[in-house]
């Protein structure tokens, strides 16, 4: 107790050690040691593909992409011992420590035949990869969202064959190829497509264990190859521009109003007027067939950029151009392209089809 002007106060205590001990059992005074060990691990990771990425633009030594043929010289392929390969030299080296132990003569022969085996399986793994040269092939277009599709073309000039070779992108499942003497394979990587545009081929890793799984040879590779994602179609789009400034004269066949030429099976794109509802109604459980018109008045669809609504950002445009695009083509409807900058004459086919879809995957990318 002490006295300040005629009250008396409690002396401030400091805090006795065990309360410090129990304050430090709650949990709202305990260190967060599982976000302390998270950041940890994240920075280690990090490090660690900082330090990979690294040596592997060293191993490259080329600027990617790689010109073709990209050739697995020796410089180029990189051996070391596999978890197995590590297990197997402890084990000779505990098999030779009891072998000087106990004075063993037949000890130390298994010893050195086990390593000489050792070292005759790492020529062999690294044979088994040298000098194959790898070529790009094709990549067909792919809507984003799919899967692209890299073919690689893998030819060995050696009078030996090629066993159990792996290749994979980054963190995708490899496949595994086999290539005969003096001959070439085919190997087809495939990759996640998010975005439209050009998708360049990831780095390639080529691996092989063979034949003892004892050590890893492995090298890496970056073709010239590119894959084109067109924008993915939108599931909910508005019916096709049949009015206005969309429906125009042409003298190809189409869904017009001139001439009747036949019928087909109905398709979603086909405009109501144009389904035969007498033939239908002849039928009983039949499908929906539509009128086919040949003739100058045959319609001709123009999809506009500037005819949808001005609330549509640029992407979802593209994916309702594009749902357009495979609904008219499926009516067998004649269309033409209006984008800023492009205009693409009116026709119908595969050709027309993949001219259009390339110009909405290169939109704003500045190259056709």
């Amino acid at each position: 107790m002490k006295h300040v002007k005629g009250k008396l106060t409690a002396r401030p205590q400091s805090p006795s050690r065990g309360a410090i001990d129990r304050l430090a059992s709650l949990d709202c005074y305990r260190a967060p040691r599982t976000s302390r060990f998270t950041l940890i691990e994240r920075m280690q990771a990090t490090l660690r593909h900082r330090l990979h990425e690294t040596f592997v633009r060293w191993a490259l030594r080329v600027r990617s992409p790689e010109p073709a043929p990209i050739v697995l010289t020796q410089r180029r392929v990189y051996v070391l011992p596999t978890q197995a390969g590590l297990a197997y030299a402890t084990a000779l080296g505990v098999i030779l420590l009891g072998a000087m132990n106990y004075n063993l003569s037949l000890g130390h022969a298994l010893v050195f035949l086990l390593g000489g085996l050792g070292i005759v399986a790492i020529l062999h793994t690294f044979r088994n990869l040298a000098l194959i040269s790898i070529r790009p092939g094709r990549c067909e277009p792919v809507f984003a969202g799919g899967l692209a599709q890299f073919d690689l073309v893998l030819a060995n000039p050696r009078p030996e064959t090629r066993t159990s070779l792996r290749l994979f992108f980054n963190d995708e499942a490899p496949i595994e190829v086999d290539i005969g003497p003096q001959a070439s394979t085919v190997a087809t990587l495939d990759t996640a497509a998010t975005r439209r545009g050009w998708l360049s081929i990831p780095r390639v890793t080529i691996e092989t264990t063979w034949p003892l799984g004892l050590v890893r040879a492995w090298s890496y590779a970056v073709p010239d190859l590119s894959c084109l994602v067109y924008p993915t179609p939108a599931t909910k789009a508005p019916p096709l521009p049949w009015r206005g400034e969309s429906a125009r004269g042409s003298v190809r066949e189409g869904s017009g109003a001139d001439d009747f030429s036949g019928l087909r099976n109905h398709q979603v794109a086909d405009p109501p007027r144009h389904v035969a509802w007498k033939a239908v109604a002849r039928q009983q459980d039949g499908p929906l067939l539509t009128k086919l018109f040949s003739g100058a008045a045959a319609q001709q669809l123009w999809l506009d950029w500037d005819g949808l609504p001005a609330a549509i950002d640029s992407e979802q445009r593209l994916c309702i151009l594009a749902r357009w695009m495979i609904d008219a083509d499926a009516a067998g409807l004649a269309w033409g392209l209006l984008l800023p900058g492009i205009r693409l004459a009116p026709d119908n086919g595969p050709a027309q089809l993949a001219a259009g879809l390339r110009a909405l995957a290169l939109h704003d990318h500045g190259t056709q």
